[in-house]
């Protein structure tokens, strides 16, 4: 991966526990400052934005954080305002929330707060994606795919995301919605990338240094492009079967790390270490 982690990320498989332990985003509030913290909810990816908003007000509210700015960009005009750039300038740690990541690669694309974004992740500030912002936060991100089946070429659409993480795919709801498949196509098309599908209710902490923890309830896959031998996704009709070889997967819950330089799981070690 080299330097295509800059900053701090956690990016979550969505419907992640608001009313009970919240280990997840307890995380997030430790990490972007207690109750220091100057958080800010971007709902563009919601059609919802006044429910969803509100929804997270009163949770990180219960969780310490004082300091919450709910952000509905809902148009490229609204994201090249420099009203709504100076509140992402100001804030240590962005969330978005879930719904259509195709809503936020569209809205904010090629803008000031695009550009905003990416010069607050490169200063350190946390980042935090849900859902559909989980998987806009790659380079390439799935916008389409079927679940609970087997992969094929015709069922997947991607699309460029923010670029925040690169050379990575991101899909959530994994388990939950049976997306291996896709994720298969995804990185048979794409075979340097890392598919990397989140489970609801587990996130990955991503770290300038190039690893990730696992964080929440359930479990992370990875499935790893670069070993694949052959596969048929060039010269397969749209709606053939995929046939892939030798492909490298992982499945890891909270307690293990994996490093995406050299593609190696391990477990964290220390464990005062795991939850700073």
């Amino acid at each position: 991966m080299g330097d295509k982690v800059r900053g701090n990320l956690i990016i979550i498989g969505g419907a992640e526990d608001k009313k009970n332990e919240c280990s997840i985003l307890k995380k997030v509030v430790e990490i972007a400052g207690g109750e220091n913290a100057r958080l800010v909810v971007l709902t563009t990816a919601t059609q919802l934005p006044q429910e969803v908003g509100q929804q997270y007000r009163e949770v990180f509210t219960r969780l310490g954080v004082k300091d919450i700015a709910i952000l509905n960009i809902d148009s490229r005009d609204d994201a090249n305002q420099s009203q709504n750039t100076e509140i992402i300038r100001n804030a240590t740690t962005i969330f978005f929330t879930g719904g259509d990541q195709l809503r936020i690669s569209s809205i904010l694309g090629g803008t000031l707060v695009n550009q905003a974004l990416h010069d607050a992740y490169r200063k350190g500030v946390l980042i935090v994606g849900t859902s559909a912002g989980a998987s806009v936060i790659s380079s390439t991100m799935i916008v389409e795919g079927s679940n609970n089946e087997a992969a094929r070429k015709c069922t997947l659409k991607m699309a460029p995301g923010l670029g925040l993480l690169e050379e990575a795919i991101i899909d959530q709801h994994f388990d939950q919605r049976g997306r291996i498949g896709r994720l298969l196509c995804g990185i048979a098309q794409n075979p340097y990338m890392l598919g990397i599908g989140i489970d609801e209710d587990t996130a990955i902490r991503v770290y300038p240094e190039d690893y990730f923890e696992v964080i929440g309830t359930n479990a992370v896959t990875i499935l790893d492009g670069r070993t694949i031998k052959s596969s048929n996704v060039s010269e397969s009709s749209p709606d053939e079967l995929l046939a892939l070889s030798n492909v490298t997967l992982h499945v890891i819950p909270q307690g293990y790390k994996f490093d995406m330089r050299s593609r190696v799981v391990s477990k964290v070690q220390n464990k005062e270490d795991f939850h700073k």
